[in-house]
């Protein structure tokens, strides 16, 4: 699932290429009667409100919460897009034609190149055409993707967002309030407190890792059983790991790609994450890098400078 540097990416690439321009028209093949009555764009019925919201509306520009895109129009709405497991924003040149392979309509990039040749910027779910000839795409491999639209003037207190946490890259969010936000959890294995939305917003399995490796705690340590020394250290790499994946432009280790269809770089920088049986890059440290599971999730780490604290060890 994109992250907070994914989103912080795409967010980044929207403003670059579509900020002033009209939606002239919106298609989406969604269409989910599990969703009936519910308010994304997957039933059919708010579809056509959100289609009668958005068109003729200009974007004036774009920004993130935790890990959703919001897309603010000059209408005084604001759609929210939450790309979910393998969704992503993709801008260029399409064509509506019909696929006799599959039987359906299809949109296909006009040019050759990422957009078009990248297998996953192929699963197009919903297109608006823009004032410049031009598309801003949803590529949604798995149907995770939400999209909803709600007034600016309400998105913080609107369901979609009300629950997420303190942003962690906010000058405001020093560390006081870190350790009083991971204190709400405090049997919690840090990794699943790092990761809870509620807690801190954007932080994913990907980043929890790589926060964790550069601050030497083991994925297991509950908060309480931190040693004061250490929250520092974890904010500090909290706040250098989130800017270095934005620097890289995301990570691609699965399928995310940027507003162009490229590929992220953060994949090339992991210290921890997928680097099982790996020797530790963490200068003079003679440890491996191991896999469990916490909380349901895979978790990476080292077997030397990441150990667990001795009331951890108690447990």
């Amino acid at each position: 699932m994109p992250e907070l540097p994914e989103v912080q990416t795409t967010v980044n690439g929207i403003n670059a290429t579509v900020k002033g321009l009209a939606i002239k028209d919106v298609w989406s093949n969604y269409n989910s009667a599990h969703h009936a009555g519910k308010d994304n764009i997957k039933d059919p019925e708010f579809f056509e409100i959100f289609k009668k919201l958005i068109t003729g509306a200009k974007i004036k520009n774009s920004t993130r919460r935790a890990k959703n895109v919001l897309v603010h129009l000059s209408n005084g709405y604001t759609i929210i897009i939450h790309m979910k497991m393998t969704g992503h924003v993709l801008y260029g040149k399409y064509k509506l034609g019909w696929s006799e392979e599959k039987q359906r309509e299809e949109w296909i990039a006009a040019d050759a190149g990422p957009l078009r040749d990248d297998a996953f910027t192929r699963h197009l779910r919903l297109v608006f055409t823009l004032s410049n000839g031009n598309h801003l795409a949803l590529s949604d491999m798995r149907r995770f993707a939400k999209v909803t639209i709600t007034q600016t003037k309400d998105l913080e207190t609107s369901e979609h967002l009300n629950a997420s946490g303190p942003e962690p890259l906010e000058d405001s969010f020093d560390l006081p309030s870190f350790k009083a936000r991971l204190a709400k959890k405090p049997n919690g294995p840090i990794k699943t407190v790092l990761m809870n939305h509620e807690v801190v917003a954007g932080i994913g399995n990907i980043y929890s890792d790589e926060i964790l490796w550069r601050a030497g705690v083991h994925p297991l340590e509950k908060v309480k059983d931190i040693p004061g020394g250490k929250f520092p250290l974890v904010f500090n790499a909290m706040k250098e790991t989130l800017r270095t994946g934005i620097d890289f432009g995301g990570d691609s280790m699965s399928d995310y790609r940027n507003i162009r269809g490229e590929a992220g770089e953060f994949q090339n920088k992991h210290n921890a994450y997928r680097k099982t049986g790996k020797k530790c890059t963490k200068p003079g440290c003679k440890g491996i890098i191991i896999r469990i599971k916490v909380g349901g999730r895979s978790a990476h780490f080292c077997s030397a400078h990441q150990k667990l604290s001795t009331l951890s060890s108690r447990a």
